[in-house]
C-alpha cells in the first residue's frame, strides 16, 4: 500500500514588490567556506544591521531579509506580519502613516510600506518574521552581484514568499539607533603588502581624507584622494582577498573590498579594515569622505 503523499505546508504569506529603488537584493549571512571554489561569502554588506533586524522580529540568525540601497522600496503585505527596519535611517510610511526604525512593527494584511531615501548612510535592512523564503543557492539566499549567484535583484512585480521558521517571539521594543559620523574613521591593520608602498604614501594614507566615488558598489568602496605610490613596482602574483582589504590598483587610488569582493587579486593590499568597522564602511555613500587610522591590536 502506498503511503499518502504529504501535502506541502503553504507559505506564511507573501509580499509584493511595487518598486525596488536603485538596488534592493535579498541577503542573509552569506555562503562561507567556498573561496577555494572561487566563490566569495557575499551576504549582507552591513551584517550588523541585518542581524539586528532579525533579532527584533525574532528570526533565527540565518534568516534572509532585504538589503535596500538608498531607499525607494515599496512593498505590499498579503497577510499580517511583524517587520523591522535597521541600518541607514530612512523615512518610513506604513499605509500613509510614519513609523520608526530599529523597532518591531506590526503590519496588517494589505498594508503598504514605503521606504524613503536615508538621511545618512546608504543601506537599510528589512526583516520579516519567518524570513524571506526563496530557494537557497550553495546554502545561502544571498545575491552575489559580482558572481551573479542567488536570487535576482528585486524589481516591480516580484512576489516574495515568507517563511515560517523563526525563533522565540521578540521581547525588545526598541534598539539603539546607529549613528553615522560625517567623516567615518576606519581602523586598519597594515599589510600584508604595505612594504610595497613608499613611506610618504603610507603617511598620507593615515593623515588624509579620501572621498567615496560613485563607482562604489557591493564589491567595494572606491576612493579618490592622495595616490599611494609603490616602492616595489614588480608584478604581484594573484593572491587571496578578504573582506575589508584595501587594495591599491595601478592608479594608486584605494579600494575597500566589501561583501561581493573577488576571492583573489593581483594588486597589493596595503591594509585590512578591522571586522568591527566593515559595517561602517558598507554605509559610506558617494560624496562622503572617510579617513583611515592605523590599528595596533
Amino acid at each position: 500500500m502506498t503511503a499518502p503523499r504529504a501535502t506541502p505546508e503553504p507559505p506564511a504569506g507573501h509580499l509584493d514588490v511595487l518598486a525596488a529603488g536603485p538596488l534592493a537584493t535579498i541577503q542573509d549571512l552569506g555562503r562561507p567556506g567556498l573561496a577555494h571554489l572561487g566563490i566569495t561569502r557575499s551576504g549582507a554588506a552591513d551584517r550588523r544591521s541585518l542581524a539586528l533586524a532579525n533579532r527584533l522580529v525574532g528570526n533565527r540568525p540565518h534568516a534572509a531579509g532585504i538589503e535596500i540601497t538608498y531607499g525607494g522600496l515599496v512593498v505590499r503585505f498579503a497577510r499580517a506580519a511583524l517587520i523591522a527596519l535597521t541600518g541607514a535611517p530612512c523615512p518610513l510610511h506604513l499605509t500613509g502613516r510614519p513609523v520608526g526604525m530599529d523597532a518591531p512593527i506590526d503590519v496588517r494584511a494589505g498594508a503598504l510600506l514605503r521606504v524613503g531615501p536615508p538621511d545618512r548612510g546608504l543601506r537599510t535592512y528589512l526583516a520579516v518574521r519567518g524570513g524571506v523564503d526563496v530557494p537557497a543557492v550553495l546554502g545561502s539566499r544571498s545575491r552575489d552581484t559580482l558572481a551573479g549567484i542567488g536570487p535576482a535583484p528585486l524589481a516591480a512585480g516580484v512576489t516574495l514568499a515568507l517563511g515560517r521558521e523563526s525563533a522565540d517571539p521578540p521581547v525588545v521594543d526598541l534598539a539603539p539607533q546607529a549613528r553615522y559620523p560625517l567623516t567615518p574613521t576606519l581602523r586598519v591593520v597594515p599589510g600584508p603588502r604595505d612594504d610595497w608602498f613608499t613611506d610618504d604614501s603610507l603617511a598620507r594614507l593615515w593623515a588624509c581624507d579620501y572621498e567615496v566615488t560613485a563607482r562604489s558598489d557591493r564589491v567595494g568602496v572606491r576612493l579618490s584622494g592622495p595616490a599611494l605610490r609603490r616602492r616595489i613596482t614588480a608584478e604581484l602574483p594573484s593572491e587571496g582577498i578578504v573582506t575589508g582589504g584595501i587594495q591599491v590598483p595601478a592608479d594608486g587610488q584605494p579600494l575597500i573590498f566589501l561583501a561581493d569582493h573577488p576571492v583573489t587579486g593581483g594588486y597589493p593590499v596595503a591594509g585590512v579594515v578591522v571586522a568591527e568597522d566593515i559595517p561602517l564602511a558598507a554605509q559610506c555613500r558617494p560624496g562622503e569622505r572617510v579617513r583611515f587610522q592605523r590599528y595596533r591590536p
